[in-house]
């Protein structure tokens, strides 16, 4: 029944949206009724059988998609966002669109690599169903801390990812960070985590944001106890971001930060080994940290709103 709706919202659409044709027309051809088709028609649209794409001729995004891809050398998709919007209503546009653009690069028989984070929550909550088969949406990185396991927010975000794409879940049950990097190197040796690292090294896609403490929208691992004082003292004194939990600096470079031993996010190194990586960022607060994750080589694509990426062409000039 369900592949039999999904055929039908498909032929609705091709009629619709290629043939030009009513809805009152295409209800005579299906033989069914007007509103049946405006549902075909909107199921459609709900599972990415069908995009919008709107380009107005005053709109600033496609100038500034250029620069970026000049500049930085990745494919980017530039959100239309009022700056009258505080930065949680924006990171709500941008998930959506995000959504909406990470559904068609999805195909059967991939390994989707997904870091957990406020901005990766957001675009979870708002993913369209599309069927693929022999799917696996994996965890990028631990999200225990010392106050809970975090196997409830992250697993939320893979549950949905999972479920957007029919895809099988793999959770990644350790810890952010482990408190001993001996400790990470015994764990790294156990045949259950070298199973979920080998299905890691095998990613075709990977999905994630780019942390960074000074964000007017704070980054999850800042602040949900994931860092004590110490830590963030640390960080403070030379680090600008980081993506899955890995910290870089504002050149890109990582080596020499010791709380990267800890980690249990993928080394820069094996992130650039992906063929496509996924970048969505939301709030002009997080440039700093965007500008040192493209310097580190981390993104092929790159989704932000227009306000950042505004800032992010300004700043490459004025450096």
């Amino acid at each position: 029944m369900a592949r039999s709706r999904h055929a039908d919202a498909l032929r609705a659409a091709q009629m619709y949206y290629l043939q030009d044709l009513t809805m009152d027309a295409i209800a005579r051809e299906l033989r069914t009724s007007r509103s049946t088709v405006s549902r075909l028609l909107s199921s459609a649209r709900e599972t990415g059988l069908v995009q919008v794409q709107i380009r107005s001729p005053f709109d600033t995004g496609p100038e500034l998609e250029s620069q970026i891809r000049s500049q930085f050398g990745v494919d980017v998709h530039v959100v239309p966002v009022l700056d009258t919007l505080n930065e949680a209503e924006t990171l709500d546009r941008v998930a959506m669109q995000a959504a909406r653009t990470i559904g068609p690069l999805v195909d059967s028989n991939a390994i989707i690599g997904v870091a957990w984070g406020a901005t990766l929550s957001a675009v979870s909550r708002q993913l369209t169903r599309k069927i693929t088969h022999d799917s696996i949406v994996v965890q990028l990185n631990g999200a225990g801390n010392m106050q809970t396991t975090g196997i409830t927010y992250a697993s939320d975000i893979m549950r949905r990812f999972g479920a957007a794409y029919g895809a099988r879940v793999e959770q990644f049950p350790v810890p952010a960070f482990f408190d001993h990097a001996a400790t990470k190197t015994a764990m790294w040796n156990e045949r259950s985590v070298q199973r979920i690292l080998d299905l890691q090294a095998r990613m075709s896609i990977a999905i994630f944001g780019v942390g960074t403490v000074h964000s007017d929208y704070p980054s999850h691992v800042y602040a949900g106890g994931y860092l004590d004082e110490q830590d963030l003292a640390v960080l403070a004194a030379d680090v600008v971001g980081d993506v899955a939990t890995v910290f870089f600096r504002s050149d890109g470079s990582s080596d020499g930060i010791t709380l990267n031993e800890r980690s249990t996010g993928p080394s820069h190194e094996q992130l650039r080994q992906v063929r496509r990586r996924i970048c969505v960022v939301s709030g002009a607060s997080k440039i700093n940290g965007l500008q040192g994750a493209l310097a580190a080589g981390l993104a092929t694509d790159l989704i932000l709103d227009e306000a950042s990426a505004r800032r992010l062409v300004s700043s490459a000039h004025e450096g």
